[in-house]
């Protein structure tokens, strides 16, 4: 096993050194440059827009409100990553690698505007019956009706499915049986692994092929209550070990610069940490966020993209430092340490065993949740590449697979895998929308002229006639107000 984490880690290096974290760097530069700081500039517009009320649709029912987007996304980024990503993050990096990961969501906000923006833009109506009237999408549909290149988008599809599909669900696995060792025993694996393992592949088992699909809705409604409380507790360690708090800062700042040596990380490690867990948490320019923007409804595609960028924000600068901080404060001994066990350790130092515990039970609902998503990830981008069942039928039991053996797995070995699947992941979707952008910020001027008149800017094919590829967004119509899945009413406003 040490041979292949060192093989791993050998071509994460230079993957991530060489090729990936220029791209991510220049093409976060390339969006901020090109939109004037759009992720800034228009902060009071995503306010605005999340506090708008849900439309009605033709047949009376009420469309998926701005906030709901946004809280239904939130859920699907606040996972481990926040967790156990950070921890990681800060064992390899230093605390230095913390502000590496606040200046990827920064940056990274450009990127997530252009993919989610793209992802409505090129939106398809479902037509699985029972799902009418619903939508889907992201980066396959982009590449297939933006770019004009099917093979691209099949490629992105096998990608995604291997990363979310099977790594990802891997490393929710993992994390959940890391903190059920750390709380119920010594810290070991030891038999919880497999028997973790093979609990957790019973459960979505049920969840996946049908037999108790109130699991799903459960974790649905049970992951904004548990990412809540997480920011209650971790809010709770902050103010207890306040007066840590400027040494934490100046570690951060001095880790990010190579002012000062922390746990061994140089500038180098701080950087590649930083990126890739920030990326790995965020998801911004990955191309995952994408396949759930497609589906909400809203009157312009901008919406979409402005309320995805604030969702970056939300996960990096509000939840993941809120780790960050619980495990610096707590000043603890980071050598050999990483992953979940470290946030752990440093919740029960503060508040005592019983937070231990009940970090066990959040990381089991935000993971579990997280690996139901995953699927389905995979699962609609399976249907995208062929129609075929057999194939479902073989993905499903790859990843009852890969949530038993990542269960198994050594935490370095699983995250260290994860950072190649989703360098690949990442590399495929930039290098798509760097050239698709340029219609992604058409749509923001279309918005923004909209919204100095004064108008809630809607979207019809008509304002853009030279774009192809686009199914829906049809001009209304007499007895016909359907625009994109909102009413031509909004325009009202």
């Amino acid at each position: 096993m040490s041979t292949l984490d060192t093989l791993i880690v050998e071509i994460n290096d230079h993957f991530w050194t060489y090729l990936l974290i220029p791209l991510v760097a220049v093409a976060g530069l390339y969006f901020t440059l090109r939109s004037r700081a759009l992720q800034l500039r228009l902060l009071p517009e995503m306010f605005r827009v999340i506090k708008e009320q849900p439309e009605t649709r033709g047949d009376g029912t009420k469309s998926v409100s701005p906030f709901g987007a946004f809280t239904i996304s939130a859920a699907a980024r606040i996972g481990t990553g926040n967790i156990a990503g950070v921890a990681s993050a800060i064992t390899l990096g230093g605390a230095g690698a913390v502000f590496w990961m606040w200046v990827m969501a920064i940056v990274g906000g450009a990127s997530a505007f252009v993919e989610s923006t793209l992802a409505q833009l090129y939106k398809v109506r479902e037509r699985t019956p029972g799902s009418e009237g619903t939508y889907r999408g992201g980066p396959a549909y982009y590449m297939q009706r933006g770019l004009g290149k099917r093979w691209v988008g099949v490629v992105f599809a096998v990608v995604i499915t291997l990363t979310f599909g099977l790594v990802f669900t891997a490393v929710q696995s993992n994390t959940i049986s890391t903190v059920t060792a750390g709380s119920l025993g010594d810290g070991t694996p030891g038999w919880f692994a497999p028997a973790v393992g093979a609990a957790l592949a019973v459960l979505l088992g049920l969840a996946v092929f049908g037999g108790v699909r109130r699991i799903a809705s459960v974790t649905q409604v049970m992951v904004p209550v548990m990412a809540l409380l997480y920011l209650v507790v971790g809010l709770a360690v902050v103010v207890l070990n306040v007066s840590e708090v400027p040494r934490v800062f100046a570690d951060i700042v001095g880790g990010a610069f190579g002012i000062r040596e922390v746990v061994g990380g140089g500038v180098g490690a701080a950087i590649q940490q930083g990126v890739r867990r920030g990326m790995f948490s965020n998801e911004a320019g990955l191309g995952s966020a994408p396949n759930a923007a497609a589906a909400a409804e809203t009157s312009h595609p901008v919406k979409q993209g402005l309320v995805q960028t604030l969702g970056v924000f939300f996960d990096t600068l509000v939840v993941c430092s809120m780790t960050a901080f619980i495990i610096l404060s707590t000043n603890p001994e980071l050598s050999g340490r990483q992953g979940a066990d470290l946030t752990q350790s440093a919740l029960q130092d503060t508040l005592g065993g019983w937070a231990g515990h009940l970090l066990t039970v959040v990381v089991f609902l935000l993971a579990f949740s997280s690996m139901i998503g995953n699927y389905y990830y995979g699962e609609s981008n399976i249907e995208f590449i062929t129609g075929k069942r057999s194939a479902l039928f073989g993905y499903r039991g790859l990843v009852l697979a890969a949530t038993f053996l990542g269960a198994l797995g050594s935490v370095s070995v699983v995250w260290n895998l994860a950072d190649v699947t989703m360098g690949v992941m990442a590399l495929v979707n930039l290098l798509a929308i760097l050239p698709l952008s340029v219609i992604a910020f058409r749509l923001l001027d279309d918005y923004l002229a909209q919204r100095r008149t004064g108008l809630n800017p809607v979207f019809t094919r008509d304002r853009l006639p030279d774009l192809t590829g686009v199914e829906c967004w049809e001009p209304a119509t007499a007895g016909t107000p359907e625009r994109g899945g909102e009413t031509a009413a909004t325009n009202a406003g």
